[in-house]
């Protein structure tokens, strides 16, 4: 076999369960979601000539402004700070890529799973994480803040784009992707407080919160863990924050497979190592997750997409082997990678810029656009003037940008950029 054919196998080689999963006259599985039985949407419309509705959900999120706003958001590095590191837009892409592979896989509606994944972020503040832990501080006295409840919050209220009905008006499978992101939101039987615009939202639509999501939705929340790990390794290393080296050292599972690519590859150009290394590293995420949900579908027989709802687990999983690597992986990456100095000094600077628009944009909503002012003075039910001042500064801050936010943040409190 030529040398540059060869392919590396780690020692500890993914198990390959064979599939018996009995098809649909589509194609699909039979317990697969389909857009010809979608519970519908919430505000009525005649179906699309050309796309079915999960398609035109699909569309529906990459035509959104909160979409588009994704490429100047943070995933760990500031926009500036480097011109090929992931953004919330590059990361929702590849979180779609890996989901529509499991999707195509398992034998399930591709175009949701797409959806799911596509939409996960759209209620992402500026700044990732850390943008979003200094607005949730903010807001702890106004309801709270949490980026999932944000998600939810952009695709039935705040995007302005049909004279019919606020929102993107997606259907209810594709609702409770979003909803049920990291599972079931609720005990069978149990009753509390839900986040503010879940709370809304069911009141007036059952999302069945005490059930898991579907396969499609389950298929995108687990592409996001992959995603997420496999493209820190990437952008950590690129950065220089850590080495390939430490990887090898630290996570065993990670360095079994270096070891492999070194030893069917003599020379290999470092940065080459890294890109083999970290798509070794997501073949093998993915073979885990298909053999253990084939596994649990086949123990399981499912019949229809509730069957899957109303499952004692979830069905799109990683085995508890591969969590337990997965775990060490992680435990690495916030060790040398989230809390590395360098990332730290950039959180406490953009702590305080959020915090501080915050504060100034409750002491005088002049300094509000126009448009977003004039939301203040229209309450809505079940808010008090003073809460729903903070939701709509919520909102403008959840919805800007890195380079917005630091934007903003230097016209408000750098004296020196309104004399330039």
């Amino acid at each position: 076999m030529p040398k540059a054919a060869r392919t590396a196998r780690s020692k500890a080689a993914p198990r390959v369960v064979k599939s018996t999963t009995i098809l649909g006259p589509d194609g699909l599985a039979i317990y697969a979601s389909r857009a010809k039985t979608s519970r519908g949407r919430y505000y009525e419309e005649a179906p699309s000539k050309t796309r079915g509705d999960f398609e035109r959900d699909r569309d529906r999120i990459i035509h959104s402004t909160a979409f588009r706003r994704l490429k100047f958001k943070t995933q760990v590095f500031v926009y500036h700070e480097g011109d090929h590191y992931r953004t919330r837009l590059s990361h929702s892409i590849e979180v779609a890529q890996v989901a529509r592979s499991l999707a195509r896989l398992l034998k399930i509606d591709e175009d949701l799973a797409e959806t799911c994944a596509l939409a996960h972020d759209l209620g992402h503040t500026p700044f990732a994480h850390v943008g979003e832990d200094a607005l949730k501080e903010c807001m702890q006295p106004y309801g709270g803040f949490d980026h999932n409840d944000q998600t939810l919050r952009v695709v039935t209220q705040l995007e302005k784009k049909y004279p019919d009905f606020p929102g993107l008006n997606l259907t209810w499978e594709s609702l409770e992707g979003l909803v049920k992101h990291n599972g079931p939101v609720l005990k069978k039987g149990q009753k509390k407080k839900l986040q503010t615009t879940l709370g809304e939202l069911n009141k007036q639509w059952d999302m069945m919160l005490h059930t898991f999501a579907s396969l499609e939705a389950q298929a995108a929340g687990i592409a996001d863990d992959i995603a997420y790990n496999s493209h820190d390794i990437d952008d950590g290393l690129a950065s220089g924050i850590f080495t390939i080296g430490d990887l090898e050292q630290q996570v065993p599972w990670v360095g079994a497979i270096v070891h492999a690519k070194r030893k069917a590859y003599p020379g290999i150009e470092r940065r080459v190592l890294e890109q083999e290394t970290i798509r070794d590293v997501m073949g093998t995420y993915v073979m885990d997750v298909l053999a253990t949900s084939r596994d649990r579908l086949t123990a399981l027989s499912p019949q229809e997409p509730d069957d899957i709802r109303n499952a004692k687990q979830q069905m799109v999983s990683m085995s508890d082997d591969m969590r337990r690597r997965d775990r060490v992986l992680r435990d690495f990456l916030w060790a040398n990678f989230y809390r590395s100095p360098t990332v730290s000094r950039m959180r406490t600077k953009i702590f305080r810029c959020v915090q501080e628009l915050f504060t100034c944009f409750m002491e005088n909503k002049r300094c509000l656009p126009v448009d977003w002012m004039a939301r203040i003075d229209h309450v809505p039910k079940g808010y008090t003037a003073r809460n729903w001042h903070a939701r709509v500064v919520a909102d403008y801050i959840a919805s800007m940008t890195d380079r917005l936010a630091m934007l903003e943040h230097g016209q408000i409190y750098d004296l020196k950029q309104e004399l330039r």
